[in-house]
């Protein structure tokens, strides 16, 4: 009895030092949970005879799993390669010259590359089958990595299995929720992946439009200026492709750079077209415009192009990789690059520091291509000079995307029949941040001949003539 007065006695002091709203709020859910208990626990009160149950399960018609698609989406009308992906391939039966992948400076036909990774599969067998903070990391992997910070001149670099995830990953590793990016507006798809995930507030500015760029900074520093507080915690980052993939165009770095500079931002760079196609030794835009390394605090490159294997690297200084190797979810939960691979790309960086001559190479059968291929008549070059990939787009633009995008459907088929691969783009539209005109996308190979850039030319002109 003497328990009862204290039980009151305590409860009142609870409530004296409670809140009222929280008082509130926890009788709220007690009368919800009683509710559930009581009222929902039989499905609206109400228990079906085992003749009503089977019925019911008779008449279910599960939803699809997938949405009805349209088979005449240009999307399902793919190509068949039959053979190994080199400067010449065969699609669909026809025996073509290879201008669709890339493949800049010819590295899948090099035998040495090949019997490296194939010493290698017999040493450490197919993949490590882990994560590389488990048990996925081995000597091979770490080599490259030594191999890549030294050809770079960097502190350090931490390699990815794949591409796509290492720009995706990398740019989400730092940039958070409360944080500001300024990205291009036609930055590649793994870009805008790594945007999203970040959940950072996002302004795009006009393609190489530094004056646009400018122009956002300015209005963020009028923001910051608002709230002084949050801007000493907000942290401002700046996006950009070395060569974009959507235009085949070089992004001004000295101006990015400067104002990088000017307004405090730390600087992304995605290398992944123009390592190993832009400078005398192929380290790409800073060598290209001869920028010191540590004006760009993050370099994200993808190894599919130019290393003539799979996966990515970030380079950068010891904080930066360190921080990744624990942020970088690519690079956390994803299995490790197999080791055939990871040796394929330390023996492309052998090529690249035994044979400097290849950059010049690519760099001269771009010029080659971009000076053949703008004597088009009904198809229009659109690309920086230099950069390895080119886009054609139909000079009388259409109105109708649909018949434009067909059209050039037509004359990527037609060109495959007469033996040049070329291939059209294709975007996710309706997941892409900014609308993308459809265009022929046309890869150099630094092994193509005068000939052969003359004979693809003649092709597309007969097939596009023809077509348009």
């Amino acid at each position: 009895m003497v328990a009862i007065p204290y039980l009151f006695n305590e409860i009142d002091r609870i409530f004296q030092n409670t809140p009222v709203y929280v008082i509130i709020l926890e009788a709220f859910l007690l009368l919800s949970v009683i509710w559930l208990l009581l009222f929902k626990r039989n499905g609206r009160g109400k228990r079906y005879s085992k003749e009503e149950e089977d019925e019911i399960i008779a008449r279910y018609q599960p939803e699809p799993l997938t949405a009805e698609t349209d088979q005449n989406n240009l999307l399902l009308q793919t190509h068949l390669v039959h053979s190994k992906v080199g400067k010449h391939i065969v699609v669909d039966g026809h025996d073509c010259l290879n201008m669709a992948t890339h493949n800049y400076l010819g590295l899948l036909e090099n035998g040495k590359i090949l019997e490296d990774a194939c010493t290698t599969l017999k040493k450490y067998g197919v993949g490590s089958c882990g994560p590389r903070g488990f048990y996925g990391t081995m000597d091979v992997h770490l080599n490259l990595e030594d191999r890549l910070a030294k050809f770079m001149g960097m502190e350090e670099a931490v390699v990815y299995s794949y591409g796509f995830s290492t720009i995706a990953s990398a740019i989400p590793a730092y940039a958070k929720r409360g944080d500001v990016i300024f990205a291009d507006e036609k930055v590649n798809f793994s870009i805008q992946k790594g945007l999203d995930a970040s959940r950072s507030t996002i302004y795009f500015y006009k393609h190489n439009d530094m004056s646009d760029l400018e122009r956002l900074l300015l209005e963020q520093q009028r923001r910051d200026l608002k709230n002084v507080k949050k801007a000493a915690k907000t942290r401002r980052f700046l996006v950009a492709e070395g060569i974009y993939m959507k235009t085949g165009e070089i992004c001004p770095l000295p101006d990015l750079v400067a104002l990088r500079a000017n307004y405090k931002l730390r600087l992304f760079l995605d290398e992944s077209i123009s390592f190993g196609t832009l400078g005398k030794t192929g380290h790409g835009l800073t060598e290209h415009f001869n920028i010191d390394l540590i004006e760009v605090d993050l370099i994200m490159v993808g190894m599919e192009n130019s290393l003539a294997t799979i996966g990515g690297f970030c380079i950068g200084s010891h904080f930066i990789v360190e921080h990744q190797r624990l942020s970088g979810l690519g690079y956390c939960f994803s299995a490790s690059l197999p080791p055939l691979l990871t040796q394929a790309a330390i023996s492309a960086l052998d090529l690249f520091e035994n044979e400097p001559k290849m950059f010049a190479e690519v760099q001269q059968k771009a010029r080659q291509v971009q000076e053949e291929f703008g004597k088009f008549t009904k198809l229009k070059l659109h690309a920086s000079e230099l950069s390895p990939i080119k886009h054609l787009y139909i000079a009388d633009e259409r109105e109708n995307v649909a018949e434009e995008r067909e059209l050039l459907n037509k004359i990527a088929n037609g060109c495959i029949e007469r033996g040049v691969a070329v291939i059209e783009t294709r975007y996710l539209e309706h997941l892409e941040k900014h609308p993308m005109r459809n265009s022929l996308r046309i890869t150099v190979n630094r092994l193509l001949t005068a000939t052969e850039i003359k004979h693809a030319f003649d092709v597309i002109e007969s097939v596009a003539n023809k077509v348009l």
